[in-house]
């Protein structure tokens, strides 16, 4: 049976150095309504140095946001900003609908998008920590029912009590959670470590509904969903790119960033990060026609650096040229993130360049070498099929020949196998001091 969209009222309160897009605060926050499945049917919008401790807005603007919501019988109301247990109790009693808050909103979206048993896991996770400080506002009415006395007769019985009952059953799902996830960690962990080892690794990150997943279902078999909303990707998803001339990386398509992404949720998610924080190679994905790419760009390095990805070679993809009146923008763009190419996922513009930058930190310093390897070294054979250009062959009875380019970082993986090639020539990497 279909569910009945949400008639929602937005909220926000402009602070200063917020990072709020000045032309257009709320938009974000309608982004993340329309994906959440509400039918936004008016904001209202205030100015402070400060929020109102008790109500976060003013008094005068809780009243007009009462009178707004009967207006229009709305059936939610959705904060731009992060909100206290005790503030949401206030409002919600002022408004007599529903209040959420930005990280509750993003939660719940994670929750009905989550596909995996892996990415359920790391939901609930998260909601639970989220909801854990937040109980005792859940029990206040409890007080209420008692006169307001949270010491009056018949109180601790089923308001305390219950209280404690119900932290400890948090506290216990919370570290069955922490456990099941630690497992997941564990697998992933090998998993891309081994993958590491193989292959050449590339991560696509950026802003949610930047094109990540259609640029990943450009330039591989795809498989990854693609939709024109916030978080349409929640798991990761890995395959071969092929870059041409025998060179080949394996690419991994994330889960997007969003300004001020619950931390909660973000360590949650850390087994899905898990190929972005250990990527050779980071593709950011930017959205070159929205207005506020350069605000994402920030967004995106911030999430890099909080989940240990601060060190990784970056590539910046100004993803959706084709969305672009005209070059003015994207000028100014490159401008302010210099070495940043412009492509177009849908109509395949820029794709050429992109893999020739991957190639270049594929081979890293390109070298020549001839070696002559066993028969019996199936390890090496098969590595230098799939992670050099192989020039020459030529087979005798117990061993190949080959004359190989590869890359720096190829050559320390091959020799790091314990290869039993043996070099020909005065170009022996296994030398001291060789290529120094």
């Amino acid at each position: 049976m279909a569910v009945a969209a949400e008639k929602a009222v937005l909220v926000g309160l402009l602070l200063p150095n917020d990072g709020l897009d000045p032309h257009d605060p709320l938009g974000e926050l309608r982004a993340l309504a329309d994906t959440a499945g509400a039918v936004v049917v008016d904001s209202i919008m205030q100015k402070r140095s400060k929020p109102e401790a008790s109500t976060f807005i003013g008094k005068g603007k809780l009243q007009e946001l009462k009178e707004m919501v009967k207006l229009h019988e709305a059936q939610v109301v959705l904060f731009e900003n992060d909100l206290s247990p005790s503030q949401i109790a206030n409002i919600e009693e002022q408004v007599e609908v529903k209040v959420l808050d930005r990280s509750e909103l993003i939660l719940d979206i994670f929750a009905a998008r989550a596909q995996t048993s892996e990415a359920r896991l790391q939901v609930e996770l998260a909601q639970l920590e989220y909801t854990y400080p937040r109980l005792r506002a859940m029990w206040s009415h409890l007080e209420r029912i008692v006169g307001g006395s949270p010491t009056g007769i018949g109180t601790r019985g089923p308001g305390e009590q219950q209280l404690e009952i119900d932290r400890r059953i948090v506290q216990r799902k919370k570290a069955q959670l922490k456990r099941e996830i630690a497992e997941v960690q564990a697998r992933k962990t090998r998993e891309v470590a081994a993958r590491k080892l193989e292959h050449f690794t590339v991560g696509v990150v950026g802003y949610t509904n930047a094109g990540k997943s259609t640029f990943f279902n450009a330039v591989t078999e795809g498989g990854a969903y693609a939709d024109n909303k916030l978080f349409a990707t929640l798991s990761t998803r890995t395959r071969l790119w092929k870059l041409g001339d025998g060179d080949q990386v394996m690419l991994s398509d994330t889960v997007g960033f969003v300004r001020n992404l619950p931390h909660h949720l973000v360590a949650s998610f850390k087994a899905t990060l898990e190929e972005a924080v250990n990527a050779d190679l980071l593709l950011i994905i930017l959205d070159a026609a929205d207005p506020n790419a350069r605000r994402m760009y920030e967004t995106v390095t911030e999430v890099l650096d909080d989940i240990g990805a601060k060190d990784n070679p970056r590539l910046i993809v100004l993803n959706k040229t084709d969305k672009l009146e005209n070059n003015a923008e994207l000028l100014t763009l490159t401008r302010e993130i210099p070495g940043s190419l412009p492509a177009s996922a849908v109509t395949g513009v820029g794709i050429d360049k992109i893999v020739e930058h991957v190639r270049t930190a594929l081979r890293g310093r390109s070298i020549e070498l001839t070696m002559t390897i066993p028969h019996g070294d199936g390890k090496t054979l098969q590595f230098l099929e799939t992670r050099a250009v192989i020039l020459d062959r030529q087979y005798d009875l117990d061993a190949v020949r080959l004359h190989v380019r590869m890359g720096r970082r190829q050559l320390d993986q091959l020799l790091s196998m314990g290869t039993q090639a043996q070099w020909e020539g005065k170009a022996n990497p296994t030398s001291p001091g060789w290529g120094r």
